[in-house]
């Protein structure tokens, strides 16, 4: 009675701190970051090498294994090492064991790359290293046109003029712009005349570096004043470079310039990224938040701040139009579970307003829900944690536990009164005797929530912000029905019953709450006949609760096989990304002419007042912005297609599904998938790019091949199964170069002389020896580079007229490729991908129209038998979201029996008796026999929100069998048997067990109906929670009390001699 009885003597202690808790909630609503989940702070670190111009298997030679075995060698730690090398592209991701400092992770990458460029091929520059976060996902993309401007000067200003605008906005990531051309100053030489006058590529990249540079020249001092010495070592204008000098001819003096054989030009680097905005030529700029940033401070400080300075500034004729806005959906879907919680506190509070026939008594319990809302976000808050879907969907789901701590002691309360007792006397009383009980419920609940330290990945960053909301409204909510709660009922209920005798004193009928109490309680009290009639039966026969409870665990184990497993359920937001794959080897405008085509079948499928948007992202992004890129998109012959509905449209799925059918039989040589376009599906799918990935490892490349090829026929024919893909492109055309060493010695020339001018002529100067060009209007430098056109290598005699020439002696001798060396087409792998240094062939693939864990169970079956085909020391296994389900649903599992544990444990302490807790514990598998039935009802799958929803009724059915089991205890304590108490306990408790539980049930309704923006999310949750507190009512009213009265006939306990001790 201690802590009742202190605020009932203090009550303006607690009232000042129950102000207190109201400033520091309302205060911490506003100050705390709102997102869309919670940040995933997952230690993984991305690494990018780039190397122009190299084909993919010299890259993989050359770099990726090289550098992955030096990671391996140097970083501490490491879990997974993956890889992807493209055609001078190398794409690493580093992930670390959990709990390890990602800061420690990334300066350890640092210098183990940095301690090998130097047996790197010559001119490989410092490789990009940057932290990969799952919650860095783009929130708002800007697309940048014009019909005045070119791509070049779009691009321009998006890079410097734009993203520097952007950068200073808290939690922002600028990617470089998607799509444009990227300015460079062009030396486009001509092969023949070249070779004409004697000269090689080589000649002209060195010119223009001897004659192009920046160098310090000090200073002089004349007399007294001190002078700066500027020397005119870069031009001005680029053009001036024509006027380079490269030899002069020693017999008739003529001077030989850049200007004839070559053209200096202000232009652009080879396209090798086009964006378009519904077909036109755009600059993408995609805009990132920081792990920890809240997308809507991100979204509106651009929206509010940047944007209108920014259009104010660009350039006349410049477009800067806002797409793909996440923070739109982000609101609405917060706004969707703040409405679902005060939905449900509506509910709650009119549930138990019908009960307990008082307004006064429905006010006290409806206060104690802020209260404890409030407490639990100041906590969050505090603790460092953001207002997101899983928190405040975790308080949603809280609602209706809320109103257990308080609903029982106002009903306590009304019992004594009933029962006699003078009100100061049942306040006091119907408080603190059901203190210890309820403590002990409170902390059954929040004992269940161990299960979710057992989570790994994504699902633990997740629930454990969930968890934590949960637990601490519930502990907050104990606090409360133990001060606050007894002072409102001192003060509340006294001018009740002075109302209430006010009106008997004047002869007036009882108001409309009373009589609608009298009319409530004399037909529940005509239930409560009927069930203790019914428990009565049920506890003297012997076969009767078995027999039913045997049947419904049958019953239920039989619908378990048919509700099916998902890793998450899907949302629809309104948007889908369609990747394109045209033939590999395709030129980038090739492939622009296919988008074209596709465009057109998207808009016959889905209807123009349906459609917001189409925005094509067609080939290889530029290199600073592979570590936010998915990898993906691996050539020039690939891209994306992001399609954004309109806000009253038909099911995105069932426009997904007419693509998947129409584009597969209209371009049956091209690849088409789906990917997740929406921020929630980006931020769960933590990079992986596929739900289903079968990934065959080892050195066996031949024998692997053919077993893939065998393994992805069968299971494109399972059904549901769509998207069926091989990742990578084993069959890309390439022209091989075979130089005669002997002939080129014959020459005088040797493999770094043609080697050097092929490279030059083909892949740029630019590539090892960086050379550039500043803009003294702007002071931003240009890379310059030294190339031949590529249109004017226009097959392979043109590519045999590339001049090369011996750089060892005083006399050059001049030749072309073609004398020294052969070429041939073939074709090779030109993605090629690693796991923990081994190479890997990845079958990726989608689900459609089935669940996830029937699909995994028919692709494992596939699998196995095809896995003893492959040579020793070669796996295949099966990976994506299948691989991270059976995780999570393997750790949860373990954590629920861990929490089982712990809640019995717990009781055992509290009862002081094995056998009371056992009582409690037999009679919760029928709350899990009610979720199977729950979800099989509604269509719903096991998947992780459902399992957490399993988690959460398990702990409210167990917090409602301590009050019975206590109750009972208490009778047998005043010489009632077990049968007679467990009678008495479920006449007494009956009335709070049938409240707290429908109030639960009706405060879980909005959420378990999904209805707004990503309510899909928590509403397998909800529907959990309602078929687990259904079913777990009526096994705490009907087979706790059969199993009391069988199991504690005999009332026993270890050393009962001591208790008096």
């Amino acid at each position: 009675m201690g802590i009742v009885a202190f605020a009932l003597r203090r009550p303006y202690t607690f009232l000042v701190a129950g102000v207190l808790v109201v400033l520091l909630g309302v205060t911490a609503v506003f100050r705390t970051p709102t997102d869309v989940f919670p940040n995933i702070d997952i230690p993984v670190v991305t690494v990018v090498w780039y190397y122009d111009g190299l084909d993919a298997a010299e890259t993989e030679k050359r770099l990726t294994t090289y550098t992955e075995f030096s990671e391996s060698f140097f970083v501490n730690n490491l879990r997974t090492i993956e890889s992807q090398t493209t055609p001078g592209l190398v794409l690493e991701k580093l992930y670390f064991q959990p709990g390890v400092n990602v800061e420690l992770a990334v300066a350890q990458t640092v210098s183990a790359t940095n301690s090998i460029r130097a047996f790197l091929p010559p001119g490989v520059q410092p490789p990009i290293i940057m932290q990969y976060s799952a919650s860095s996902v783009p929130v708002l993309q800007l697309s940048l046109s014009s019909d005045k401007l070119t791509e070049s000067e779009l691009y321009d200003y998006g890079v410097y003029r734009v993203r520097q605008q952007l950068a200073p906005i808290p939690g922002t990531l600028l990617p470089p712009p998607y799509g444009g051309k990227i300015r460079q100053v062009m030396v486009d030489i001509d092969s023949v005349r070249l070779a004409g006058l004697g000269l090689t590529p080589l000649d002209v990249s060195s010119a223009i570096m001897a004659q192009n540079l920046t160098l310090p020249a000090g200073t002089v001092k004349f007399g007294a004043t001190q002078y700066d010495i500027h020397v005119n070592g870069m031009p001005n204008v680029a053009a001036s470079l024509n006027d380079v000098p490269l030899k002069r001819d020693p017999s008739t003096g003529a001077l030989t310039r850049v200007a004839d054989v070559a053209t200096v030009r202000d232009g652009w680097a080879v396209q090798q990224n086009v964006v378009r905005k519904e077909g036109r030529r755009s600059v993408l700029l995609s805009i990132m938040k920081a792990g920890n940033a809240s997308t809507l401070d991100v979204v509106n400080a651009i929206r509010d701040k940047v944007l209108p300075v920014t259009r104010a500034a660009a350039p006349k004729g410049m477009a800067i139009d806002e797409m793909f806005d996440q923070s739109v959906f982000v609101k609405a879907a917060i706004t969707g579970v703040a409405s679902e919680a005060v939905i449900a506190g509506l509910l709650t509070a009119a549930m138990i307003l019908a009960f307990l026939a008082s307004w006064r008594s429905t006010l006290i319990v409806a206060i104690s829900i802020p209260l404890s809302i409030l407490s639990s976000i100041a906590v969050l808050s505090w603790t460092g944690q953001t207002l997101n879907l899983m928190t405040l969907g975790g308080l949603a789901l809280a609602v209706g536990i809320l109103v257990d701590d308080a609903t029982v002691t106002i009903e306590n309360i009304h019992r004594l009164r009933h029962e006699g007792l003078a009100l100061q006397q049942a306040v006091l009383e119907g408080a603190a005797g059901i203190a210890l009980p309820t403590l002990v419920s409170t902390l059954a609940i929040s004992c269940v929530f161990i299960s979710v330290e057992f989570l790994t990945g994504p699902s633990r960053f997740l629930f454990t912000p969930m968890a934590l909301a949960v637990v601490y409204a519930m502990l907050a909510s104990y606090a409360v029905s133990r001060t606050l709660a007894p002072i409102f009922a001192a003060l509340l209920l006294r001018s009740e019953e002075d109302a209430a005798e006010r009106r008997r004193e004047k002869g007036l009928p009882p108001d409309r709450f009373a009589r609608f109490g009298v009319w409530f309680d004399a037909r529940f009290e005509r239930l409560r006949a009927r069930y203790l009639v019914t428990l009565e039966r049920l506890i003297k026969s012997s076969w009767k609760v078995p027999a039913i409870g045997g049947v419904t665990l049958i019953a239920a184990g039989v619908l378990a096989t048919q509700v099916g497993q998902d890793f998450f359920p899907s949302i629809d937001a309104g948007e889908f990304k369609l990747h394109i794959r045209a033939p590999e080897g395709t030129r980038i405008e090739t492939t622009e002419k296919l988008f074209d085509q596709v465009e057109d079948v998207i808009r016959e499928v889905v209807p123009a007042e349906e459609r917001v948007l189409l925005l094509d992202n067609i080939g290889i992004p530029f290199r600073y912005s592979m570590p936010f890129d998915d990898g993906t998109t691996v050539g020039t012959n690939d891209g994306q297609v992001m399609v954004e509905l309109a806000k009253d449209h038909r099911p995105t799925a069932e426009y997904v599904r007419k693509l998947r059918t129409e584009l597969a039989r209209r371009f049956p040589d091209c690849v088409f998938y789906f990917q997740p376009a929406d921020i929630v599906t980006q931020i769960l799918n933590f990079g992986v790019p596929a739900q289903v990935d079968i990934r065959i490892a080892g050195y066996d490349a031949v024998n692997n091949r053919k077993v893939m090829q065998e393994i992805r026929k069968e299971v494109s024919t399972i059904p549901g199964l769509v998207d069926v893909r091989l990742h990578q492109q084993l069959s890309a055309p390439e022209l091989k170069v075979a130089i005669d060493r002997q002939r080129a010695e014959d020459l005088g020339l040797t493999m770094d002389d043609v080697a050097r001018n092929v490279m030059v002529s083909l892949a740029s100067s630019n590539t090892v020896t960086p050379n550039f060009w500043v803009d003294p209007k702007t002071g931003i430098q240009y890379p310059l580079a030294v190339q031949t056109p590529q249109y004017k290598v226009g097959d392979v005699r043109d590519l045999q007229n590339t001049v090369i020439a011996s750089a060892v002696g005083a006399d050059k001798t001049s030749a072309l490729l073609g004398n020294v060396a052969s070429i041939e087409r073939g074709v090779a792998q030109n993605v090629i991908s690693h796991s923990n240094i081994q190479p890997t062939l990845d079958i990726d693939a989608s689900v459609e129209g089935r669940d996830l864990g029937s699909i995994a169970r028919e692709i494992e079956r596939v699998v196995s038998r095809h896995r003893h085909e492959l040579s020793a020391g070669n796996t295949v296994v099966v990976q994506g979201q299948i691989e991270s389900m059976h995780s999570a649903f393997g750790r949860l599992g373990i954590g629920l029996l861990v929490a089982a544990i712990a809640v019995y444990l717990l009781m055992v302490v509290n009862f002081q008796s094995f056998t009371d807790p056992f009582v409690i514990v037999l009679g919760l598998p029928g709350g899990m026999c009610g979720i199977v039935f729950m979800l099989f009802v509604t269509g719903t799958t096991f998947s992780v929100p459902s399992l957490m929803g399993a988690i959460m009724s398990v702990g409210v059915a167990s917090a409602n069998s301590i009050l019975l089991v206590t109750f009972a205890k208490e009778r047998r304590a005043e010489g009632l048997d077990a049968t007679a108490a467990a009678l008495e306990a479920g006449r007494a408790r009956l009335r709070p067990i049938l409240m707290t539980s429908m109030a639960m049930v009706i405060g879980m309704l909005p959420m378990s109906l999904g209805l707004g923006d990503g309510g899909e999310q928590n509403a397998p949750l909800g529907r959990a929670v309602i078929g687990g507190l259904l079913a777990g009512t009526c096994a705490t009213l009907f087979v706790v009390p059969w199993l009391y009265s069988r199991l504690r006939r005999r009332e026993s306990r270890i050393l009962e001699d001591y208790e008096n001790v």
